[in-house]
């Protein structure tokens, strides 16, 4: 837990088993691009020091007894366009963003995507003091741990854990829980089949067209496909909803799978995973995964509070129109702080993000 002090053991049973969730909902995980080599012995574990993932004190005070984020877990999820191994740990584009918001005592889980093209503060590294780029350039640039310190420095968090995958687990996770029900639109239906040829192309492997609209069962190429739809209304701030959405059918259809059925999901798709969190505690608490339940879900930046951009040679950019605002709804959101005040540092990050950004805001 790093900052929240030390946990009881009904509290580290809550943490260690949101993780099985976080393992088999791999809907998060937005598109399968390439296919990975996968690994026997188990998810690839790198432990991360909470010394130096630039918690800021101010937020390390408030996970505190009394404090206003005291009593939840915070953990990173990322989804990669990985092609080969190595490639979990650097060198790949974190396209899939999210914080999942553990309250330990109800068991509720909040979701909230950040949006990969939000012009953030990244640095100081690759030689810069001040790195300010797309946040989902963090990862690529310094893996896993840039990421969570990216997440952590401008949206005041307390985050030392994570989760990363390739895309390939996503097929395997879905139809090894018979598949989950997503309602697919008109639109949606113009695309999905187009995106199941791209996938199966990566894959080397076939396809089956949906072939109409409506309430239904997809299987794992289906749904990554639904995942990857951009081209209609809402383009990228839309993605991340269905991918949202499909983390939810994940979690329902899980939740109704025997122990068994689920304890083999996971074996199957440990392979491709570069995460914080240990494997075997999780397979011991496996069973328990009904107590959880994904309550609410957003996008950050909020949309009242959000703009784009094209910045030059940063290309289109979402940005946020006060990162102070922003960070303020963001933490009324999760932990229910109706009064939060950022950090100095965020207020640091907003005044740059608005003198580098001001010029390009589209109408």
């Amino acid at each position: 837990m790093g900052t929240n002090g030390k946990m009881s053991g009904k509290q580290k049973m809550k943490v260690i088993l949101f993780a099985v969730e976080t393992v088999i909902i791999l809907g998060m995980l937005a598109a399968l691009y390439m296919v990975m080599n996968k690994a026997s012995e188990g998810p690839k574990i790198a432990k991360l020091d909470p010394q130096t993932l630039e918690i800021h004190e101010e937020v390390q005070q408030l996970t505190q007894e009394g404090g206003t984020m005291q009593g939840y877990m915070n953990i990173a999820l990322f989804g990669l366009d990985a092609e080969k191994e190595s490639e979990l740990y650097k060198n790949s584009r974190s396209d899939v963003i999210m914080i999942a918001s553990i309250n330990l005592d109800t068991g509720d889980i909040k979701l909230v995507s950040v949006y990969r093209d939000t012009y953030l503060f990244l640095g100081p590294f690759q030689g810069h003091d001040e790195y300010y780029w797309k946040c989902n350039s963090a990862y690529f640039n310094g893996g896993a741990e840039q990421a969570v310190k990216m997440l952590n420095m401008n949206l005041d968090m307390d985050i030392t854990d994570f989760v990363a995958v390739s895309y390939k687990g996503l097929r395997d996770v879905i139809d090894g829980l018979g598949g989950i029900y997503v309602d697919v639109d008109e639109v949606e239906l113009l695309h999905i089949n187009n995106y199941q040829i791209g996938i199966a192309h990566a894959l080397k492997c076939d396809y089956v067209p949906v072939s109409e609209p409506g309430y239904q069962l997809l299987d794992g190429m289906q749904a990554a496909a639904y995942c990857r739809i951009r081209q209609t209304k809402g383009d990228d701030f839309k993605r991340t909803a269905r991918q949202r959405e499909v983390l939810r059918a994940i979690e329902e259809r899980a939740k109704e799978t025997d122990l068994a059925t689920l304890t083999k999901v996971f074996n199957d798709c440990i392979g491709n995973i570069y995460t914080s969190l240990d494997s075997g505690d999780i397979l011991d608490l496996l069973a328990n995964i009904a107590n959880y339940r994904i309550t609410e879900e957003a996008g950050f930046p909020d949309e009242s509070l959000r703009a784009t951009g094209n910045i030059g040679a940063k290309g289109d950019c979402v940005i946020p129109k006060s990162l102070e605002e922003n960070v303020k709804w963001l933490h009324q959101f999760l932990f229910g702080d109706e009064n939060y005040s950022v950090t100095d540092k965020v207020k640091e990050y907003d005044k740059r993000i608005e003198e580098d950004t001001s010029k390009y805001l589209r109408k």
